[in-house]
Formats: structure tokens, C-alpha cells, sequence
């Protein structure tokens, strides 16, 4: 019982560190940010981190892997955490990329079946799920060159796919005519993207708000906006 107890401390305190760990990351950089400012967001000394992680980089690559493989976060880990535990890891996060982008085009041989709504809807989910390895990426992209190429293969891939669902609904008539198209794209993906990740972690005063109110703004104003009215 006592046991039991102690490792669900320990577990949750790691996922406390990978928490401060992430805000540090995104706002201040991976290179900047050292040991005793994650034990100072934490409250814990500089040597309760090395109980639990080996160093800097074993946090990274935890937040990391729980980022593309969320049942992570309910293991219970070995302490300290060495990087054993995350082999092959910049090979997932690449396959990762490559699956996503896979399903979030899988609908646009049937569009019919498909709406602007859905589209939305799926896009914010896909954004709100990696939210923090991808803000990783690109803040720490000079850092970490050979995940940055293929994100950006992945972003460019995510921009045609919006592109091309925008482009069946209008012929369709469900989206109104867009003189603009790659722009409008450009724009409901920022709008998205802000609402999914930055706000949470990158923005110049973050807001706690949940993810499903960040969805619901973002459904309301994007389908208003582009919805064509029959």
C-alpha cells in the first residue's frame, strides 16, 4: 500500500516536471532553459530532478513521446528516467507525421460524406493533440534540424490537404466562393493553430481556458465565416 502510495507520487511529480518543462521549453528554448529553472517552476531541489531524469534531454524526449503516444503518461517509470526508454523515438515522431497526414486526407474521395464542419472539427483535434511537440519543433527547430525538415513537409502536406477539402466544398456549394483560397486556407489554419496550441503554451498572455471552449470559438467563427447559406 505504502509502495503503491510512493510511486504515484513519484509518477505524478514526473509528470509535474514534464509539465514545467514544456512551458520552459516552448517560451524560452530547449538551449536555455537548464535543470534549476525546471526545479524552480516545480518547487522541488535540482537533485530531486536527477531522481527522476537522468538529465535535460531525457525530459525532452519524455515529453516528446507522451506527445505522440498519450498512454505513455499512465506507466509507471524506473527512476531516474535515462534515455533507454525513448530509442528510435525521432523515427516515431516521423512516422507519426507521415500517419497523420494519411488520415487527415482520408476523406477527400468522399466528400460527399465529408462537410466543412468535420473538416474544422478534425483539423482543431489534430492540432490540440500534438500541440506540444510540434510547438517543440518549431520553437527548437535549429536545435533539432532533421525533425524540423520533416515538419515542415508535414505542415506543407497539412496546407494542401485544407487546401484541397476547401476547393471540393466550394464546388460542392457547401463553402461560398473564395477569390483568395490558399490565403483563406493560410488563415483558418492559423486561426486553428493559435487556439489549439499557442494559446495554451506561446502566446503573450496564455489563458487556461479548455480545449473545448477554444474548439467551440473557433467552430463558430470559421463556419459563419466560409458556410455557404442556401
Amino acid at each position: 500500500m505504502n509502495d503503491s502510495f510512493r510511486r504515484g507520487q513519484m509518477n505524478q511529480r514526473i509528470q509535474e516536471i514534464a509539465e514545467a518543462a514544456t512551458v520552459l521549453f516552448l517560451q524560452q528554448g530547449y538551449a536555455k532553459t537548464q535543470i534549476s529553472h525546471i526545479a524552480k517552476a516545480v518547487g522541488v531541489s535540482v537533485g530531486t530532478i536527477y531522481l527522476d531524469f537522468t538529465g535535460k534531454k531525457e525530459i525532452m524526449h519524455f515529453i516528446l513521446k507522451r506527445t505522440i503516444e498519450p498512454d505513455f503518461n499512465d506507466r509507471e517509470f524506473d527512476r531516474p528516467i535515462t534515455d533507454h526508454l525513448f530509442a528510435g523515438l525521432e523515427e516515431q515522431i516521423i512516422s507519426c507525421f507521415e500517419q497523420s497526414g494519411r488520415e487527415f486526407a482520408a476523406h477527400l474521395h468522399e466528400t460527399d460524406q465529408y462537410s466543412l464542419e468535420l473538416l474544422v472539427s478534425d483539423a482543431f483535434d489534430l492540432l490540440a493533440r500534438y500541440a506540444a511537440g510540434c510547438l517543440f519543433i518549431e520553437k527548437n527547430q535549429f536545435d533539432f534540424k532533421k525533425l524540423a525538415e520533416h515538419y515542415k513537409r508535414y505542415r506543407k502536406q497539412f496546407f494542401e490537404t485544407m487546401t484541397q477539402y476547401l476547393q471540393k466544398f466550394m464546388e460542392a456549394g457547401t463553402v461560398r466562393p473564395l477569390q483568395h483560397l490558399e490565403l483563406t486556407t493560410t488563415l483558418i489554419i492559423e486561426m486553428l493553430s493559435w487556439w489549439a496550441m499557442d494559446i495554451r503554451y506561446t502566446s503573450f498572455e496564455t489563458q487556461p481556458i479548455s480545449m473545448e471552449l477554444a474548439k467551440t470559438i473557433c467552430m463558430d467563427n470559421i463556419l459563419a465565416a466560409y458556410k455557404k447559406i442556401n
